[in-house]
């Protein structure tokens, strides 16, 4: 140990020859018993101050470059039985046997600096360690006690499983499984060799060197730490990932508890208790490490939750564990903005089908409203999806399409056992019970958020309201009910019937009263049909072979039909002129108008070698019916007996062709293929033409038409005024055309189409921003 008298020239009064010597400072602090108490705690401060500095003296020159010497030094050097980390193992031990020797010294200092309100004497003295021996760790020494504390971890999950649950060998022709099996997870050594005791035990020691040093903080601190991360990150990365069926949090707390808390545990039980220990209780340590598990369950959970949305109600487990994770971390922000983030990239894209994005935005509205009852993270993160949705044209055929099927889809499962909230009104009316169990929005909450909102949501009205209109969605429903009436031809109306009952419910007898009287149309046209067949045959009047049946319309009621010229064969005309005779004998002043492109026809084609049945649309049946008149057809000749334009005739001899009836001899000549020559026949089978067109017009010929009525007004407008900007003319057809409920409403772009169609028409004249009739028109 270093002499006194290195140090004397500092001093007024000479200490002994060596401060170290525990009795020789024993007895001279008991000559000062009889001192002045000032001056005793003067003598006794300075004493602190030379026992300090002969240990940063012995700590600068010898200690410290010894003990990181050790810990760079060749691990052939050290003791077989330190197999794992033998160098910081000997260099921890070198530093604690180093500072054994100041020990007796400075707890006889600790006892006199404590009841005289002095330094404290043993916090200085690890003040020392800490500044001289680690005031600068190398990066490598820090990695080398993390390996070290996560080898120990694993070491003592070894040593501490029970008995029935250790490992079984499993029998497996693979000689690279076989191995593994017989290796030890914990020392990584064969089974028989293992020595993850013998690691545990050095651990054990290690841990009480630098706890009785006052260093375990501050040298090991970081590492037990960072093991305990990385294996709650393994842990739930591999037993958690992509299981949604199964819930984990409670098992995650129980393996916590039984595993990690008590590893935890054998590293601080031993700690100094005095008042300046760095280090804090298991029990302060338990909520900390819960809160990492939960944030890091909920950041993988977050990470999955499309998948989740995509399979739920099968992985509600996960959805309620992510719920329990919100509650106590707050990433809701997180979620929102990843969730948004994933939509886009996965959902909201051209190549997704417009149903595919109804099916799973039905299903975020369920999950996320079990996530979240309040609703916010709902809206915050379906708005991008609900603006998409806006921006497809078939948006809103596919959603009452999903109402109105067969298939048992979501929506017409809502439809038909969910609760038949009115549109104007989603939410359920506020009872007492709800109004007494109130909590307010969460901070995340939008602005203008409704007072409604948090209920349990609607589905049906949510969708309409992507709009916020509901004659938008009984206009589809209207053209999509005229569309499967006219294209099965059924007087068969009982499952029609059932969804309007169940639409009244949500959109009200007032804004389905076309579509209850469109349905009365078919119920009269099957009355009607069988009078008049009746009384066909109770006269005897056969004039034909043509088999009449026709659907009888209200033209008012139903929607706009597409618009198509054909010229029946006169046979076809003759019963169709007999048809309307008997209505009209029995409706007295009414008659018929006949669409004769809309409908369905049953042919039957006997060819040299096969019959063919099939039910095709009037157009396909005229074509064919001319080919019993002649055997080769060009298109134009075809056409203009037809009347029909050579595009439309063109596409329906193509059905012909596909089905072996004719073939294409020449361009645009076509004639009959009598025999088949070794191609598949097709006998006495029913084919219904997939190419078959939607009865009802285009939605934008059907708005067009709609817009028509506004057409007087504007020409009244230009008339009195010459020239009129876009803006103008429509505020002026709001204020005299638009008023009342049942009036038609028009949106600035539909009016700058409608008249953007007049000018190419040379109807109206646009000239500077300005539209203006032209001057034969005024």
């Amino acid at each position: 140990m270093a002499e006194v008298n290195v140090y004397q020239s500092s001093w007024k009064e000479p200490f002994p020859s060596s401060i170290l010597d525990y009795q020789n400072l024993s007895q001279l602090i008991g000559t000062w018993n009889n001192d002045d108490p000032l001056r005793k705690a003067e003598r006794v401060k300075r004493l602190l101050e030379f026992f300090l500095e002969i240990v940063q003296y012995d700590l600068t020159t010898k200690i410290t470059p010894e003990f990181w010497r050790q810990n760079n030094s060749d691990e052939d050097e050290m003791d077989d039985k330190d197999k794992k980390h033998p160098k910081l193992y000997s260099a921890v031990n070198y530093l604690y046997k180093s500072l054994s020797i100041y020990q007796p010294s400075l707890n006889l200092l600790y006892g006199l600096t404590k009841p005289l309100d002095i330094r404290d004497a043993k916090e200085s003295f690890q003040s020392l360690i800490r500044v001289i021996v680690f005031g600068n760790i190398p990066e490598m020494f820090n990695k080398t006690v993390e390996e070290f504390y996560s080898q120990a971890f694993k070491a003592y999950q070894v040593t501490n499983k029970p008995q029935d649950q250790e490992a079984d060998i499993s029998v497996d022709d693979d000689e690279s499984n076989e191995d593994i099996s017989l290796e030890c997870t914990g020392c990584e050594q064969e089974k028989d060799s293992c020595i993850c005791q013998t690691i545990v035990e050095q651990f054990t020691q290690f841990n009480n060197w630098l706890c009785s040093m006052g260093l375990l903080h501050k040298v090991a601190g970081a590492a037990y730490v960072s093991v305990i991360h990385n294996t709650i990150k393994d842990r739930i990365e591999q037993k958690c990932k992509g299981e949604f069926e199964t819930s984990f949090l409670e098992v995650l707390t129980d393996w916590m508890e039984t595993e990690l808390f008590r590893w935890l545990s054998s590293i601080i039980h031993n700690q100094d208790k005095s008042e300046h220990s760095n280090l804090m209780s298991l029990d302060s340590w338990k909520p900390r490490l819960k809160y990492f598990m939960y944030k890091t369950f909920a950041d993988l959970r977050i990470g999955e939750l499309f998948n989740i949305i995509v399979e739920f109600p099968e992985s509600m487990p996960a959805i309620q564990d992510l719920k329990e994770c919100l509650d106590l971390t707050d990433q809701r922000s997180q979620l929102v903005n990843s969730l948004r983030s994933v939509f886009e990239k996965r959902l909201l894209h051209p190549g997704a089908n417009t149903s595919v994005i109804l099916t799973q935005y039905v299903s975020a509205i369920k999950a996320l409203h079990v996530l979240d009852p309040t609703s916010v993270i709902l809206e915050n993160v379906c708005e991008p999806v609900k603006q998409y949705l806006r921006t497809r044209e078939d948006t809103v055929r596919c959603i009452v399409t999903s109402l109105t099927d067969d298939s048992s889809t979501e929506l017409a499962e809502e439809l038909m056992h969910g609760e038949p909230h009115p549109i104007d009104d989603p939410g359920a009316s506020e009872s007492e019970e709800e109004t007494e169990d109130w909590m307010p929005d969460p901070v995340d909450a939008p602005p203008a958020r409704s007072s409604r909102a948090g209920r349990t949501p609607d589905i049906i009205s949510m969708l309409v309201n992507i709009y916020g209109s509901k004659d938008l969605f009984v206009s589809e429903y209207r053209t999509l009910l005229a569309d499967r009436i006219l294209s099965t031809f059924n007087y068969d109306t009982d499952k029609e019937l059932r969804y309007l009952e169940l639409l009244k419910l949500r959109f009200g007898e007032s804004h389905l009263h076309f579509c209850e009287i469109m349905l009365k149309d078919v119920a009269d046209s099957r009355r009607i049909n069988t009078h008049i067949h009746t009384h066909k045959e109770r006269a005897g009047d056969q004039a034909n072979d043509i088999d009449m049946n026709a659907m009888i319309l209200s033209a008012v009621f139903w929607p706009s039909f597409r618009e198509e010229k054909l010229k029946v064969p006169d046979v076809v005309k003759e019963s169709m002129d007999q048809y309307r005779t008997g209505y009209e004998a029995l409706k007295g002043m009414r008659t018929l108008q006949w669409k004769s492109h809309l409908g369905l026809v049953e042919v039957e084609l006997e060819l040299e070698d096969r019959t063919l049945n099939l039910t095709v649309s009037p157009i396909h049946a005229t074509a064919i019916w001319h080919f019993q008149e002649k055997d080769r057809w060009q298109i134009e000749e075809l056409c203009s007996v037809m009347q029909v334009t050579p595009g439309t005739l063109r596409k329906r001899l193509a059905f012909w062709v596909n089905q072996g009836v004719l073939k294409e001899e020449s361009h645009d000549t076509f004639v009959v293929v009598e025999k088949q020559k070794g191609l598949n026949k097709v006998n006495n089978e029913m084919v219904m033409d997939a190419e078959l067109e939607s009865v009802t017009a285009s939605a934008e010929h059907q708005r067009e038409e709609e817009l028509q009525v506004f057409w007087s007004y504007i020409v009244g407008m230009l008339t009195n005024l010459e020239s009129l900007p876009l803006e103008r003319i429509h505020s002026m057809l709001r204020m005299f055309a638009m008023q009342g409920p049942s009036s038609t409403q028009c949106s600035v772009e539909d009016l700058r189409r409608f008249l953007n169609r007049k000018v190419r028409e040379q109807e109206l004249q646009f000239v500077n921003g300005f539209y203006r009739l032209p001057k034969s028109g005024r």
